[in-house]
Protein backbone atom coordinates (compact mmCIF):
# COMPACT_ATOMS: atom_id res chain seq x y z
CA UNK A 1 0.00 0.00 0.00
CA UNK A 2 0.79 3.26 -0.44
CA UNK A 3 2.44 5.32 2.38
CA UNK A 4 2.06 9.06 1.94
CA UNK A 5 4.75 11.31 2.76
CA UNK A 6 4.76 14.16 5.62
CA UNK A 7 3.19 17.11 3.61
CA UNK A 8 3.99 19.86 6.11
CA UNK A 9 7.63 21.78 5.71
CA UNK A 10 8.18 23.45 9.15
CA UNK A 11 11.87 24.50 10.47
CA UNK A 12 12.98 25.69 13.72
CA UNK A 13 14.97 28.36 11.33
CA UNK A 14 11.57 29.46 10.30
CA UNK A 15 11.90 31.74 13.07
CA UNK A 16 14.71 34.56 14.36
CA UNK A 17 14.38 37.09 17.08
CA UNK A 18 13.07 40.26 15.79
CA UNK A 19 13.46 43.70 17.86
CA UNK A 20 10.71 44.16 20.29
CA UNK A 21 7.46 45.62 18.88
CA UNK A 22 8.64 44.73 14.94
CA UNK A 23 5.41 44.57 13.28
CA UNK A 24 6.30 41.47 11.52
CA UNK A 25 4.71 38.89 13.42
CA UNK A 26 7.46 36.17 13.40
CA UNK A 27 5.89 33.98 16.43
CA UNK A 28 3.40 32.86 13.97
CA UNK A 29 5.75 30.13 12.39
CA UNK A 30 5.70 28.10 15.56
CA UNK A 31 2.44 28.82 17.16
CA UNK A 32 0.87 27.66 14.13
CA UNK A 33 2.61 24.36 14.31
CA UNK A 34 1.78 23.99 17.74
CA UNK A 35 -2.13 24.69 17.32
CA UNK A 36 -2.20 22.20 14.05
CA UNK A 37 -1.48 19.46 16.57
CA UNK A 38 -3.39 20.92 19.45
CA UNK A 39 -6.42 20.91 17.21
CA UNK A 40 -5.66 17.79 15.86
CA UNK A 41 -5.62 18.84 12.17
CA UNK A 42 -1.74 17.34 12.16
CA UNK A 43 0.37 14.61 14.34
CA UNK A 44 3.83 15.07 14.50
CA UNK A 45 4.61 12.51 11.41
CA UNK A 46 2.79 15.22 9.23
CA UNK A 47 5.47 17.65 10.04
CA UNK A 48 9.38 17.31 8.00
CA UNK A 49 12.23 19.62 8.13
CA UNK A 50 13.09 20.68 3.93
CA UNK A 51 16.44 21.55 4.74
CA UNK A 52 18.46 24.46 2.64
CA UNK A 53 18.15 25.51 -0.80
CA UNK A 54 20.89 24.75 -2.84
CA UNK A 55 23.19 28.22 -4.14
CA UNK A 56 21.94 26.58 -7.87
CA UNK A 57 18.08 26.69 -7.24
CA UNK A 58 18.19 30.30 -5.86
CA UNK A 59 20.61 31.56 -8.75
CA UNK A 60 18.34 29.96 -11.52
CA UNK A 61 15.70 33.19 -10.17
CA UNK A 62 18.18 35.68 -8.13
CA UNK A 63 21.43 37.54 -9.43
CA UNK A 64 24.54 36.54 -8.34
CA UNK A 65 25.73 39.63 -7.12
CA UNK A 66 22.56 40.30 -4.93
CA UNK A 67 22.82 36.64 -3.48
CA UNK A 68 25.99 36.83 -2.49
CA UNK A 69 25.89 40.19 -0.68
CA UNK A 70 22.41 38.56 1.06
CA UNK A 71 24.82 35.52 2.16
CA UNK A 72 27.80 37.96 2.85
CA UNK A 73 26.03 40.36 4.87
CA UNK A 74 26.88 43.07 2.46
CA UNK A 75 23.38 44.64 1.67
CA UNK A 76 23.58 48.49 2.11
CA UNK A 77 21.34 50.19 5.13
CA UNK A 78 18.91 51.47 2.02
CA UNK A 79 18.37 47.90 1.06
CA UNK A 80 17.94 47.16 4.64
CA UNK A 81 15.32 49.71 5.06
CA UNK A 82 13.51 48.28 2.13
CA UNK A 83 13.78 44.89 3.31
CA UNK A 84 12.40 45.62 6.99
CA UNK A 85 14.57 43.24 8.35
CA UNK A 86 18.03 43.28 9.70
CA UNK A 87 20.51 41.27 8.16
CA UNK A 88 21.93 38.53 9.90
CA UNK A 89 23.24 34.46 9.41
CA UNK A 90 20.27 33.97 10.96
CA UNK A 91 18.21 35.65 8.23
CA UNK A 92 20.13 33.90 5.74
CA UNK A 93 19.32 30.37 7.14
CA UNK A 94 15.70 31.34 7.32
CA UNK A 95 15.52 32.38 3.80
CA UNK A 96 17.14 29.47 2.58
CA UNK A 97 15.19 27.11 5.12
CA UNK A 98 11.71 29.01 3.71
CA UNK A 99 12.51 28.69 -0.06
CA UNK A 100 13.49 24.81 0.63
CA UNK A 101 9.78 24.45 2.14
CA UNK A 102 8.66 25.85 -0.78
CA UNK A 103 10.61 23.73 -3.22
CA UNK A 104 10.27 20.37 -1.02
CA UNK A 105 6.39 21.43 -0.89
CA UNK A 106 6.13 21.41 -4.78
CA UNK A 107 7.89 17.68 -5.35
CA UNK A 108 5.57 16.50 -2.23
CA UNK A 109 2.65 17.85 -4.50
CA UNK A 110 4.01 16.13 -7.85
CA UNK A 111 3.55 12.99 -5.81
CA UNK A 112 0.50 13.34 -3.60
CA UNK A 113 -1.75 16.42 -5.43
CA UNK A 114 -1.14 18.89 -2.25
CA UNK A 115 2.37 20.52 -0.36
CA UNK A 116 2.24 22.48 2.11
CA UNK A 117 4.91 24.91 3.73
CA UNK A 118 4.53 26.51 6.84
CA UNK A 119 5.92 29.71 6.04
CA UNK A 120 6.78 31.09 2.35
CA UNK A 121 4.82 33.53 -0.05
CA UNK A 122 8.16 35.97 0.14
CA UNK A 123 6.63 37.53 -3.14
CA UNK A 124 8.16 40.63 -3.02
CA UNK A 125 11.59 39.61 -3.21
CA UNK A 126 13.01 40.60 -6.81
CA UNK A 127 16.01 38.73 -9.19
CA UNK A 128 18.14 41.95 -7.62
CA UNK A 129 16.92 43.41 -4.40
CA UNK A 130 14.83 42.31 -1.54
CA UNK A 131 11.81 44.31 0.00
CA UNK A 132 8.85 44.06 2.29
CA UNK A 133 10.58 41.44 4.74
CA UNK A 134 11.32 38.77 1.57
CA UNK A 135 14.72 37.97 0.87
CA UNK A 136 14.39 35.26 -1.80
CA UNK A 137 11.26 34.53 -3.85
CA UNK A 138 10.50 30.85 -2.77
CA UNK A 139 7.62 30.31 -5.62
CA UNK A 140 9.92 31.57 -7.92
CA UNK A 141 12.76 29.54 -7.40
CA UNK A 142 10.10 26.52 -6.91
CA UNK A 143 8.49 26.93 -10.09
CA UNK A 144 12.15 27.58 -11.64
CA UNK A 145 13.73 24.63 -10.73
CA UNK A 146 10.15 22.49 -11.81
CA UNK A 147 10.47 24.07 -15.02
CA UNK A 148 14.76 23.17 -15.45
CA UNK A 149 13.91 19.78 -14.07
CA UNK A 150 11.19 19.18 -16.54
CA UNK A 151 8.80 18.45 -13.86
CA UNK A 152 6.30 20.96 -14.82
CA UNK A 153 5.37 22.56 -18.53
CA UNK A 154 3.08 25.56 -17.60
CA UNK A 155 3.44 26.66 -13.89
CA UNK A 156 0.08 29.16 -12.73
CA UNK A 157 0.99 30.86 -9.64
CA UNK A 158 -1.99 31.95 -7.68
CA UNK A 159 -1.21 34.78 -5.19
CA UNK A 160 -3.93 36.21 -2.91
CA UNK A 161 -2.15 37.62 -0.81
CA UNK A 162 -3.51 41.24 -0.05
CA UNK A 163 -0.40 42.88 -1.13
CA UNK A 164 0.51 42.62 -5.53
CA UNK A 165 3.32 39.87 -6.20
CA UNK A 166 5.03 42.58 -7.60
CA UNK A 167 8.97 40.69 -7.45
CA UNK A 168 7.15 37.41 -9.15
CA UNK A 169 5.59 39.54 -11.41
CA UNK A 170 8.97 41.04 -12.41
CA UNK A 171 11.21 37.61 -12.01
CA UNK A 172 8.12 35.90 -14.78
CA UNK A 173 7.58 39.25 -16.82
CA UNK A 174 9.62 37.21 -20.08
CA UNK A 175 8.76 33.53 -19.12
CA UNK A 176 5.66 31.99 -21.04
CA UNK A 177 5.70 28.73 -18.87
CA UNK A 178 4.71 30.60 -15.74
CA UNK A 179 1.79 32.74 -15.49
CA UNK A 180 1.21 35.13 -12.51
CA UNK A 181 -2.01 35.94 -11.42
CA UNK A 182 -2.03 38.64 -7.89
CA UNK A 183 -5.66 39.67 -6.48
CA UNK A 184 -4.54 42.24 -4.39
CA UNK A 185 -5.86 45.85 -2.87
CA UNK A 186 -5.24 48.19 -5.37
CA UNK A 187 -4.36 51.09 -3.17
CA UNK A 188 -1.85 49.42 -0.61
CA UNK A 189 2.18 48.35 -0.74
CA UNK A 190 3.27 47.95 -3.28
CA UNK A 191 3.43 51.77 -4.34
CA UNK A 192 4.74 51.00 -7.59
CA UNK A 193 3.28 47.87 -9.30
CA UNK A 194 4.39 45.70 -11.59
CA UNK A 195 2.52 43.81 -13.79
CA UNK A 196 1.68 40.21 -13.38
CA UNK A 197 0.17 38.37 -16.37
CA UNK A 198 -3.25 38.79 -14.83
CA UNK A 199 -3.63 41.62 -12.07
CA UNK A 200 -6.96 42.22 -10.11
CA UNK A 201 -6.46 45.70 -7.92
CA UNK A 202 -9.34 45.25 -5.72
CA UNK A 203 -11.24 48.37 -4.17
CA UNK A 204 -9.94 49.16 -0.08
CA UNK A 205 -12.62 47.69 2.33
CA UNK A 206 -13.66 44.68 -0.56
CA UNK A 207 -15.92 42.06 1.86
CA UNK A 208 -16.31 38.54 1.47
CA UNK A 209 -19.74 38.43 -1.29
CA UNK A 210 -17.45 40.41 -3.94
CA UNK A 211 -14.21 39.36 -3.14
CA UNK A 212 -15.65 35.64 -3.90
CA UNK A 213 -17.53 36.62 -6.70
CA UNK A 214 -14.53 37.73 -8.75
CA UNK A 215 -12.34 34.87 -7.67
CA UNK A 216 -14.81 32.42 -8.95
CA UNK A 217 -15.47 34.86 -12.19
CA UNK A 218 -11.65 34.46 -12.67
CA UNK A 219 -10.13 31.44 -11.94
CA UNK A 220 -12.03 28.55 -13.96
CA UNK A 221 -11.29 31.19 -16.71
CA UNK A 222 -7.51 31.06 -16.03
CA UNK A 223 -7.17 27.81 -15.12
CA UNK A 224 -8.52 27.19 -18.91
CA UNK A 225 -6.82 29.71 -20.80
CA UNK A 226 -3.26 28.56 -19.23
CA UNK A 227 -3.44 24.58 -18.66
CA UNK A 228 -1.34 25.04 -16.35
CA UNK A 229 0.33 21.38 -14.64
CA UNK A 230 0.94 22.98 -12.16
CA UNK A 231 -0.24 25.43 -9.36
CA UNK A 232 1.90 27.75 -6.77
CA UNK A 233 -1.09 29.15 -4.06
CA UNK A 234 0.08 31.97 -2.31
CA UNK A 235 -2.60 31.86 0.73
CA UNK A 236 -1.76 35.23 2.41
CA UNK A 237 -4.32 36.03 5.41
CA UNK A 238 -3.97 39.58 5.63
CA UNK A 239 -6.88 39.88 3.61
CA UNK A 240 -8.92 39.43 6.79
CA UNK A 241 -10.91 42.95 8.25
CA UNK A 242 -8.99 42.83 11.21
CA UNK A 243 -5.26 42.90 9.63
CA UNK A 244 -3.20 46.25 10.18
CA UNK A 245 -1.60 46.50 6.50
CA UNK A 246 -4.67 45.10 4.39
CA UNK A 247 -7.22 47.10 4.01
CA UNK A 248 -9.31 45.32 2.70
CA UNK A 249 -12.29 43.29 4.81
CA UNK A 250 -12.92 39.84 4.52
CA UNK A 251 -13.96 37.78 7.56
CA UNK A 252 -12.41 34.80 8.42
CA UNK A 253 -15.34 32.71 7.13
CA UNK A 254 -14.98 34.89 3.67
CA UNK A 255 -11.11 33.53 4.19
CA UNK A 256 -11.89 29.79 4.69
CA UNK A 257 -13.99 30.19 1.42
CA UNK A 258 -11.19 31.58 -1.02
CA UNK A 259 -9.01 28.79 0.23
CA UNK A 260 -11.81 26.10 0.04
CA UNK A 261 -12.57 27.13 -3.40
CA UNK A 262 -8.83 27.81 -5.00
CA UNK A 263 -7.58 24.39 -3.72
CA UNK A 264 -11.00 22.93 -4.58
CA UNK A 265 -10.37 23.24 -8.29
CA UNK A 266 -6.93 22.20 -7.98
CA UNK A 267 -7.78 19.11 -6.49
CA UNK A 268 -11.00 18.76 -8.71
CA UNK A 269 -9.15 19.13 -12.07
CA UNK A 270 -5.69 16.94 -10.54
CA UNK A 271 -3.61 19.99 -10.87
CA UNK A 272 -0.71 19.48 -7.96
CA UNK A 273 -0.76 22.58 -5.75
CA UNK A 274 1.89 24.03 -3.76
CA UNK A 275 0.50 26.28 -0.99
CA UNK A 276 2.88 28.92 0.97
CA UNK A 277 1.53 31.29 3.63
CA UNK A 278 1.95 34.36 2.61
CA UNK A 279 1.44 37.73 5.13
CA UNK A 280 -0.88 38.18 7.94
CA UNK A 281 -1.13 41.27 9.97
CA UNK A 282 -3.73 41.08 12.31
CA UNK A 283 -3.36 43.09 16.15
CA UNK A 284 -4.12 39.69 17.74
CA UNK A 285 -1.63 36.98 16.74
CA UNK A 286 -4.47 35.03 17.33
CA UNK A 287 -6.42 35.97 14.61
CA UNK A 288 -3.46 35.53 12.14
CA UNK A 289 -3.00 31.74 13.38
CA UNK A 290 -6.08 30.95 13.15
CA UNK A 291 -6.47 32.22 9.66
CA UNK A 292 -3.70 30.35 8.63
CA UNK A 293 -4.30 27.16 10.25
CA UNK A 294 -7.44 26.89 8.73
CA UNK A 295 -5.88 27.08 5.22
CA UNK A 296 -3.80 23.72 6.08
CA UNK A 297 -7.10 22.42 7.75
CA UNK A 298 -9.08 22.97 3.84
CA UNK A 299 -6.27 21.07 2.83
CA UNK A 300 -6.28 17.81 4.93
CA UNK A 301 -9.90 17.87 4.23
CA UNK A 302 -9.29 17.90 -0.11
CA UNK A 303 -6.65 15.57 0.57
CA UNK A 304 -7.37 13.35 3.29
Amino acid sequence: MYDPMPRLATSDHYTLTLPEGHRFPIAKYALIREQLLWQGIAVPTDFYEPGLCDEQDVLRVHTTEYWHRVRDLQLTPREVRNLGLQQSPQLVRRSLSSSAGTLQSALQALQDGVGLNLAGGTHHAFADRGEGFCVLNDQAIAAAHLLAKGLARQVLIVDLDVHQGDGTASIFRNEPRVFTFSMHAGANYPLRKEQSDLDIALELGTGDAEYLRLLHEALPKLLAQVQPDFVFYQAGVDVLATDKLGKLSLTPAGCRLRDEYVLGLCREQQLPVAVSMGGGYSERLADIVDAHCNTFRVAFELWP
